[in-house]
């Protein structure tokens, strides 16, 4: 594959061509993808997949999976972001392209540690699954074939003969009439879970699976076929990773920031320093609505406090002469003397709007940031509740929260599920008295000005249209600077061949 720092050349197949590259809506991905592409294009993509694979895992935490809402909702990310989820729709080659070039991205991102392999596969084993129950059946016998899976479904004369046997071990059936369900022939080899739980018919060394069984199946052979390749990848990684432009990429892709830039001061001075006190406890999340507890019991917050706290109250609409008065005023309530922080503090206050120094406009701290960096130890109060908190002591700030035990029961799980993002949204919808708060929840001042767009009505808080951050200017608001340096190589006008890529990807 050639990546180009221009704009990519398309290039025009007629249409059989198209449909034959990509002749369904999933894949195995067994191929890796050849041909050109530019190097914005490969980062619009590699940051489109992981918004996929972070839709599909909160989908599958919030809801059952196969359900009628987790369906819909999946349907509607997939269409979203402009990838392929069913057959017969018109000019569906694009999508399936940017399905098929994204994940084998993700491929050289994820194959870095157990952790992200992990990760990975199993989301996009939920791809498939959810692919796979909308796939017409008469599609599937296709797409078995293109797998290279050696399953065939028996004729309708064969599986009369065996009705009463195949009824009797395949539990899923039910009172299914077993003429309206597809049953395939498959190795026995292939279907070794079922048969350990006495779920299938075998003879002559095949199994006869009925299509509900099936499934799970396939997803095994995926997992296999995925895990192997991930190995694979991971051995031949430092050829794609002494390239400069895609290293920092690469490693920050699996840990980056995604959503939209809540540094656009489009809502600069809507908030006054009175209202902020009534703010806190009906609009902030959990982890600001602590840092702002603590700041006024003790007058007081340590550096990774004020900088959590400070750059979100800078996002909400805090002014730079406002966030001067209100760190003043309560580190004087504290008997600081008004001269020590004038010398002390209030450089770091201008400093983060951009002030001084190298005049970096600093950004709100996004969710992942606070899980992932600089844990609270000892008398510090930043951080995630839901990630930084013992189990106990945050089922003590639920309750004192006024959520109902039904609900600390419920966010205690997402908790140990490790599903923190899951559980903050869980709350907003419980303080906010929603069924489903339609949105995944990724930062703090998302919370914020989705809470006051419920509290007011459905109007908007007003912060002025925060446009979606767009990977040719930021890839990500947090960051570092290695991949900023990356950024701007990634948009230069130099040509690579990345010799042996294909191979690597296999």
């Amino acid at each position: 594959m050639q990546f180009l720092g221009g704009n990519r050349r398309k290039l025009r197949l007629a249409d059989d061509q198209r449909n034959a590259c990509y002749p369904h809506s999933l894949q195995f991905y067994l191929q890796p993808p050849s041909g050109n592409i530019s190097l914005i294009e490969f980062e619009n993509l590699a940051i489109d997949r992981v918004k996929l694979l972070k839709a599909v895992e909160n989908l599958g935490v919030s809801y059952v999976k196969g359900s009628e809402q987790y369906q819909s909702k999946l349907e509607a990310e997939l269409r979203k972001l402009k990838f392929s989820y069913r057959e017969n729709l018109e000019d569906e080659y694009e999508p399936r392209r940017r399905d098929h070039i994204s994940h084998f991205i993700l491929r050289l991102a994820y194959c870095q540690s157990e952790e992200l392999r992990r990760w990975f596969i199993q989301q996009e084993m939920d791809l498939l699954r959810f692919r796979f129950s909308i796939l017409p059946k008469d599609k599937i016998q296709s797409f078995l074939k293109d797998s290279h899976l050696q399953f065939e479904a028996i004729s309708d004369e064969d599986k009369t003969l065996r009705e009463q046997d195949i009824m009797a071990s395949s539990h899923s059936l039910g009172g299914v009439q077993l003429e309206l369900e597809s049953v395939y022939k498959i190795p026995f080899a292939d279907a070794l879970d079922l048969f350990r739980g006495r779920k299938v018919y075998l003879e002559n060394g095949f199994a006869y699976v009925p299509l509900k069984d099936i499934v799970a199946i396939i997803l095994n052979e995926f997992r296999t076929k995925l895990s192997k390749a991930l190995a694979l990848t991971a051995r031949s990684l430092p050829a794609v990773q002494s390239d400069e432009r895609l290293q920092p990429l690469l490693n920050h892709l699996s840990h980056s920031y995604t959503g939209q830039d809540y540094s656009t001061q489009g809502n600069v001075g809507k908030v006054s320093l009175d209202q902020i006190d009534s703010l806190s406890t009906k609009s902030f999340p959990p982890c600001m609505r602590q840092l702002h507890k603590a700041l006024r019991e003790n007058h007081h917050l340590r550096h990774g406090g004020r900088m959590q706290y400070g750059l979100f109250l800078k996002g909400i609409g805090l002014t730079l002469e406002q966030a001067l008065q209100f760190w003043k005023q309560e580190f004087i309530r504290g008997k600081m003397d008004p001269d020590k922080f004038d010398k002390g503090y209030s450089y770091n206050i201008r400093h983060s709007f951009g002030k001084e120094g190298k005049r970096t406009d600093y950004t709100p701290y996004s969710c992942l940031k606070i899980i992932l960096t600089n844990p609270p130890s000892q008398g510090d109060y930043h951080g995630c509740p839901f990630r930084h908190s013992d189990p106990e002591l945050l089922r003590q700030k639920l309750q004192a929260y006024k959520i109902p035990p039904s609900g600390i029961s419920q966010i205690l799980d997402l908790v140990k599920g490790t599903h923190y993002h899951v559980a903050c949204q869980k709350f907003f919808e419980m303080t906010h008295n929603v069924d489903d708060c339609g949105f995944s929840l990724s930062h703090p001042n998302q919370f914020f000005f989705e809470s006051q767009r419920i509290l007011s009505g459905g109007k908007d808080f007003k912060k002025e249209s925060v446009q979606p951050e767009t990977p040719q200017s930021k890839l990500s608001v947090q960051r570092s600077k290695d991949a900023s340096s990356a950024l701007a190589s990634l948009n230069s006008s130099l040509e690579m061949d990345l010799e042996g890529l294909e191979e690597l990807l296999q």
